[in-house]
């Protein structure tokens, strides 16, 4: 399982270049038929928009797809596109809306104006790496379970849930790399009392930086 750049959250950013008013729309999407749905359901929020622009790239089948919905040629589309190349997203889609403001743009400016669009739009959905992770159990008595917790934290990883009857149990996930690590740990505090048990592997969400 390989990690991937995505953004975390659907979200949406505007702005207004010449008295043209552009609307960046974002969204993670896994597969073709959720990026379409997306596109068709930004198209139905604007119908009266001159321009419903949209791109998107996709882990399935490594697909990659654009349109300049009317705008002239490698203009639109291209550049919403190139932003998602440059900042090494997949699994996401955007699109661009336009309401024209009666001035015309010309060639170069279209191409800031939707590369515009589309960084803003980024954004605002806040870029995540997905790495993959672990997913865990840990069972231990409820005198060690403080000792356990540090432990767990200090290895990064995350408990999602932690159930308290005859034992404590948590469920975690941590960066897979990390596990051998954790295990160690608990080895030596706990005298091998608790062992993690992987239930599964998954990508999860780690937050990036913002990039200028």
């Amino acid at each position: 399982m390989d990690g991937y750049r995505t953004v975390r959250n659907a979200a949406e950013a505007a702005f207004v270049e010449r008295r043209s008013r552009f609307i960046g729309y974002i969204c993670p999407v896994q597969t073709e038929e959720q990026a379409l749905d997306f596109i068709a359901r930004i198209g139905k929020k604007h119908p009266d928009a001159t321009h419903n622009v949209y791109a998107y790239i996709l882990r399935e089948q490594n697909k990659t797809r654009y349109s300049d919905d009317g705008e002239p040629q490698g203009t639109a589309g291209l550049p919403v596109l190139q932003v998602l190349k440059n900042e090494q997203l997949t699994d996401v889609a955007v699109v661009a809306t336009r309401y024209f403001g009666g001035v015309l743009l010309g060639g170069g400016g279209l191409v800031r104006a939707y590369t515009h669009t589309a960084k803003i739009a980024v954004d605002a959905g806040e870029r995540v790496y997905m790495q993959p992770c672990d997913l865990c159990t840990a069972r231990c008595t409820y005198p060690l379970y403080d000792g356990v917790l540090r432990l767990v934290r200090q290895a990064g990883a995350v408990v999602t849930d932690t159930q308290f009857t005859d034992l404590v149990e948590m469920s975690l996930y941590l960066p897979s790399d990390r596990s051998d690590m954790l295990q160690k740990s608990l080895d030596e505090q706990t005298a091998g009392q608790v062992q993690l048990q992987k239930i599964g592997q998954k990508c999860m969400p780690v937050p990036l930086e913002k990039e200028v």
